[in-house]
């Protein structure tokens, strides 16, 4: 492994580590309440923090195992029933978003799969007041195609992870922050593919890729 894959390993484990951040620490301050509770009503509240907390860990694990690692096997394929399952409870946790989902029920390449979950983890991130997210695939001789919608009150989407989408960030430039998008844009354009993105408005986002399977 070369120092830049090792490099950018480094900043996908960052990634990860950001995200766990929330979840692990509200683990910890209900463990820290629960010590010095002696309210039963208080204590089961405590507890329901530590269950809530411990079930958004595990997602979120689920999640960036898929997209980052090499959960779904060391077979070519992977079935989108398996994105789905982490997909969903990390879109629709808050309670704020809901989920489209129209992939059909066929294998897919693990290179689309895992561009596809990364795609939506930009496009949950940019959905800052919640709203909806639908996920599209489309299966053809030699290319899959991915679409990603994302529609809400509120969209943001810092311009750096724009460009690493776009293949116009300097790959010295790419950060935590942008690690996500620089690996779908780099997944994606192997083979000749291509990932676009429309002009984002403050209410709507398209992310769509073409993969050469």
């Amino acid at each position: 492994m070369s120092e830049t894959e090792i490099d950018f390993a480094s900043l996908l484990c960052s990634r990860l580590c950001h995200d766990l951040l929330s979840p692990v620490g509200a683990m910890n301050n209900g463990l820290e309440l629960l010590a010095d509770e002696h309210d039963p009503e208080m204590r089961r509240r405590c507890m329901d923090l530590l269950a809530e907390s411990a079930k958004a860990a595990a997602d979120k694990l689920k999640f960036f195992r898929l997209a980052f690692g090499a959960a779904g096997g060391f077979g070519a394929e992977v079935d989108p029933k398996e994105a789905k399952l982490v997909i969903e409870p990390m879109v629709t946790s808050s309670g704020r978003t809901a989920l489209e989902w129209a992939v059909p029920a066929q294998m897919m390449p693990k290179r689309a799969v895992k561009i596809l979950l990364n795609l939506v983890l930009l496009a949950n991130d940019a959905l800052v007041r919640g709203g909806t997210l639908s996920v599209g695939a489309e299966a053809r001789s030699g290319e899959q195609e991915i679409v990603i919608r994302a529609s809400g009150p509120k969209i943001v989407m810092d311009s750096a992870i724009r460009e690493a989408l776009t293949g116009q960030l300097d790959p010295a430039a790419v950060d935590s922050r942008t690690a996500a998008a620089w690996m779908a844009y780099m997944l994606a354009v192997q083979g000749g593919g291509m990932l676009q993105l429309a002009e984002p408005d403050s209410e709507h986002l398209v992310i769509g890729a073409l993969i050469r399977v």
